[in-house]
């Protein structure tokens, strides 16, 4: 029973987390507290002793306190509505202009969520006060620390509305959105290489035929295997995990998913089919190849007739080509005993042909008449196909997409001396010494 609230709280965690309601309602549940707090503190000795002190900074007037809060409401309502449409202008022009996918990310941008959320806990904070004060009328006590703080938070507020107009620009100019994937992958990615080195890593190819295999009970895109979920007693077998489709893959429902080296009971096979997180969305991070996926994606929405941009295709194929070769050096099997385990949990990589088919293919086919991408994803290939730390295959693999980039150009470009170029920097490729 605790597993399943354990899986179902883990789901609504990422959901809440993306919100771009999450921080907008803690900080205004904060604010309420504070307008709480405020009014309780409002005639304590301490406080009043200040008040005499500096008195030009607190509202002994019953009119002007409610004249400033009044108006503090009305502008602070003002710069949330503004900021919203701003957002969603921004969420529009970016669905648009470059990819869907990247939507998520946008909307999860917690300095607009909590520029956001204090907009909204001060219109919180000033109408409670503004309420408390008319509840208490003319005759009521000094509101005089309320109505500052409410001022301050005004302050504050316009302050970080100039800030919010300079990062919501800075947000959709495209090289930022490459950048920021660039650095989310390569973080996954350093990450990943980090894990391997702590772990006792064996990398070996299995023989899985007599193995029993488990089927997928959901149609969607693998996220992963949750190994907190496995169950205790078998954690302590000395047996073996499969997990066949790589992160990201597409699966559907009775596709295999799992191959276990020893018999298991129907309990068992139950429990491990339900450590397996299938989502229905693709992008949810730029966890395994979706990084790479989204900067394929911006390279060819620029390349299409509507925007036309090869200036943005070419930045996302210089990011995603160092990508790739990182992503090209990971072993295609790794197998992980688990800590403190006899288990043994294998995991398959994306293969370097299914790599070229998902990011490169699409890149090729639709800038296959553009000199300039073509240029850039030839010269992009061959880098990767001289990293020494890939394996023949790999690079064989690479070696193909470049001859089927070679017949594209042979097929497409028309100028004569276009082509011509193209061609002598493909004969200048040095594949064939490093092999």
């Amino acid at each position: 029973m605790l597993k399943p609230i354990l899986k179902f709280f883990k789901k609504k965690y990422q959901g809440v987390i993306h919100s771009i309601a999450f921080f907008p309602v803690l900080l205004s549940i904060a604010f309420l507290l504070l307008a709480i707090g405020a009014l309780q503190i409002e005639n304590l000795e301490i406080v009043n002793s200040v008040k005499k002190k500096i008195p030009y900074l607190f509202i002994e007037d019953y009119e002007t306190a409610r004249s400033i809060l009044s108006t503090i409401i009305g502008g602070i309502l003002s710069l949330t509505v503004f900021s919203f449409t701003m957002v969603m202008v921004v969420l529009n022009q970016a669905s648009s202009n470059f990819s869907p996918r990247l939507l998520p990310n946008l909307i999860s941008n917690k300095r607009h969520q909590i520029i956001l959320g204090i907009y909204i806990g001060t219109l919180l904070y000033c109408i409670i006060i503004l309420i408390s004060l008319g509840a208490t009328g003319m005759d009521s006590e000094s509101f005089g620390l309320s109505t500052m703080v409410a001022a301050s938070s005004s302050l504050v507020c316009i302050g970080l509305f100039v800030y919010f107009i300079h990062s919501i620009s800075r947000a959709i100019q495209i090289h930022n959105i490459i950048n920021r994937i660039f650095e989310s992958s390569t973080s996954y990615l350093e990450k990943r290489k980090k894990d391997q080195k702590l772990k006792k890593i064996i990398v070996k190819a299995l023989d899985t035929e007599s193995w029993t295999t488990i089927s997928s009970d959901k149609t969607g895109y693998f996220r992963g295997f949750d190994k907190a979920l496995i169950n205790d007693a078998f954690k302590e077998k000395n047996n073996q995990i499969e997990i066949i489709p790589y992160l990201n893959q597409y699966i559907w429902k009775g596709m295999p998913v799992l191959k276990i080296k020893k018999s298991i009971t129907d309990e068992e096979l139950k429990d491990l089919i339900f450590c397996l997180n299938i989502s229905s969305d693709r992008h949810e991070d730029d966890k395994g190849i979706s990084g790479m996926i989204k900067l394929t994606e911006i390279a060819v929405k620029a390349m299409s007739p509507g925007i036309n941009d090869p200036g943005t295709a070419i930045d996302a194929i210089n990011k995603m080509e160092q990508l790739l070769s990182e992503f090209l050096k990971f072993p295609k099997v790794i197998s992980t005993p688990m800590t403190h385990s006899k288990l043994i949990i294998t995991e398959n990589n994306v293969s370097a042909k299914e790599l070229m088919r998902i990011l490169v293919q699409p890149i090729r086919l639709y800038s296959k008449k553009d000199n300039s991408v073509i240029y850039v994803l030839i010269k992009s290939l061959q880098y990767i196909s001289m990293n020494s730390n890939i394996s023949n295959e790999n690079r064989l693999v690479v070696k193909r997409e470049l001859e089927a980039l070679k017949n594209d150009i042979d097929k497409n470009v028309t100028n004569k001396f276009d082509k011509e170029n193209l061609m002598a920097l493909l004969e200048t490729n040095v594949f064939d010494t490093v092999l």
